[in-house]
């Protein structure tokens, strides 16, 4: 939602507008001939995903977030590549204390992939798949935690230099959305938006004249969605990146897309964003009423 109408970076420094990176929407097309594979990974932020397969078949193998730790070294820095090959006991000592869940996707399923799941997969024929990564309110957490744990690792690489960098975060935070994809200012520019948004919603929930979106179902959403930034910002609050003398010497591009909220409202592109979140839940909503109406018949018909 946020990506089709928003740049994931604002500093030039780091990605212009109309760079190729700058505009992944993270939806997209595997095509693979049979025998091919995807190394063992978690996806992209840490972000839930679907995988529906065109064509096609797929092996999956999967471990939960709670066993990840067997698969990384003793340093928790690099991580097994591929769990068929031979893989080295001294240099990975806890990997075969894995549990593996196996499943084979057919054609015309998906896969859901939830926050955090390693997997590998395999083509067992020649596979088309249509996929597409997110997150939202549920995951919001997953995203800042690995943000956090990478923003350490990008900071312990170039810790030598500190005292002779001028603006020692702002290459951290650089260097953060080189090997993430996303750094803390980019992530704050996007939970800010959907705070607004979520804020315009409600407040037309709350209007006796919208009756239609006047629904215990709607307020639930904008409520939870907002106490779920609410909790992740508060984490927030203590990294260097938002200190007073590092948010004084940040990008205009970041400065102006965090602070000045009348410009916000006034963007087309926050706009468009507003309008297709309202949809959304508008679509939700329609199918929770039907949803409502079924199981009543069905319960008046049982009865009688």
């Amino acid at each position: 939602m946020y990506l089709d109408s928003h740049p994931m970076h604002r500093d030039s420094d780091i990605a212009n507008y109309k760079n190729e990176v700058n505009c992944d929407d993270y939806r997209f097309v595997y095509i693979g001939a049979k025998g091919t594979w995807t190394p063992l990974h978690a996806d992209v932020f840490r972000s839930y995903s679907w995988s529906a397969n065109v064509c096609g078949r797929k092996l999956w193998l999967f471990l939960a977030p709670s066993q990840s730790h067997l698969i990384f070294d003793r340093n928790l820095r690099s991580s097994v590549y591929d769990i068929n090959e031979d893989v080295s006991e001294k240099q990975f000592p806890e990997f075969n204390k894995a549990e593996w869940i196996e499943c084979i996707q057919e054609q015309n399923e998906i896969i859901f992939v939830p926050s955090g799941w390693y997997h590998q997969v395999y083509n067992l024929e020649d596979t088309i798949s249509i996929n597409h990564n997110w997150f939202n309110a549920y995951n919001l957490h997953w995203v800042w935690n690995l943000l956090h744990e990478d923003h350490k690792v990008a900071k312990e690489y170039i810790e030598d230099i500190r005292d002779i960098c001028d603006n020692f975060e702002a290459l951290c935070q650089r260097n953060l959305a080189a090997n993430t994809g996303m750094n803390f200012y980019d992530f704050f520019i996007f939970i800010t938006r959907f705070v607004l948004a979520n804020v315009i919603e409600l407040y037309h929930v709350q209007k006796p004249e919208d009756a239609k979106v006047n629904s215990p179902e709607a307020t639930h959403h904008y409520v939870y969605n907002l106490m779920q930034i609410r909790e992740v910002a508060s984490k927030m609050i203590s990294a260097e990146a938002f200190s007073i003398e590092n948010l004084c010497v940040i990008s205009e591009g970041n400065r102006s897309a965090m602070s000045d909220v009348t410009k916000i409202l006034k963007d087309d592109g926050f706009r468009r964003l507003w309008m297709t979140l309202s949809e959304a839940y508008e679509c939700i909503r329609r199918g929770q009423r039907i949803l409502y109406k079924v199981r009543y018949l069905n319960q008046k018909g049982c009865l009688s």
